[in-house]
């Protein structure tokens, strides 16, 4: 049985190697429906095959991948409908967010006046950059700041869980569009590009508009990906 440091080191793996087949996915290398096994991966990443196993379990959990008991694993196909109860589902947390920011007027919860303005300057730094990249079309960027962009600002909240599963649900969403996009030549002026509204709008405690930034940011990926689909 390994001692503490040995489990320590597994356990970094472990993450490590679940981090890279995500970026894969992310950046369309790993496609939908695209089949490996755990010997596949750990020569590739030249590491036993435990860690391996480990990593693609973890991303068969967040429904990343598929389990094939005969086959080992393959890269989960999400479709157009899959897409529409994603952001379903990012609406509702996002205006329990939002609601929750603005009736708290005095503070008491959430930080009030120039303290919100202070805990939301880090927020609207990865806004900046990931509106930067949407403008350039550059999707890889766009997707790494846009993570943690939503990770950052669902955590002012303070609910752990909630931005857990805001996270996730923003990663599945990723997954799902990015094998459409990356059909395109060029992404310019294709991608939503409103993340400092956004955090302008709750450093207002404008629930309202933040609500209809997002809605607008929502009814602007579904159409796109519904364009790109046939769908």
């Amino acid at each position: 049985m390994p001692g503490p440091s040995g489990a320590v080191t597994r356990s970094t793996l472990r993450r490590q190697i679940a981090d890279a087949l995500r970026d894969e996915v992310l950046a369309g290398r790993l496609r939908p429906g695209q089949e490996f096994t755990v010997k596949e991966i750990a020569e590739q990443y030249g590491v036993s095959a435990t860690p391996v196993r480990e990593a693609l379990v973890d991303l068969s959990a967040q429904g990343l991948l598929d389990t094939d008991h005969h086959r080992g694993f393959r890269v989960h196909e999400y479709s157009v409908a899959d897409f529409r109860g994603m952001v379903e589902a990012r609406s509702l947390v996002t205006d329990g967010m939002f609601v929750a920011l603005a009736d708290d007027p005095r503070g008491q919860r959430f930080p009030d006046g120039q303290r919100l303005v202070a805990a939301l300057s880090g927020v609207r730094r990865r806004g900046e950059e990931a509106q930067r990249a949407a403008v350039a079309g550059d999707l890889t960027v766009l997707i790494g700041y846009d993570l943690r962009y939503w990770r950052e600002l669902a955590a002012l909240f303070g609910n752990p869980y909630l931005s857990d599963f805001l996270h996730r649900l923003r990663v599945q969403s990723w997954v799902c569009t990015v094998q459409h996009l990356r059909r395109l030549s060029d992404l310019r002026g294709a991608l939503w590009s409103g993340h400092t509204e956004l955090v302008d709008a709750l450093a207002r405690r404008d629930a309202p508009a933040a609500r209809a930034l997002v809605d607008a940011y929502n009814a602007h990926s579904l159409a796109l990906v519904e364009r790109l689909t046939g769908g």
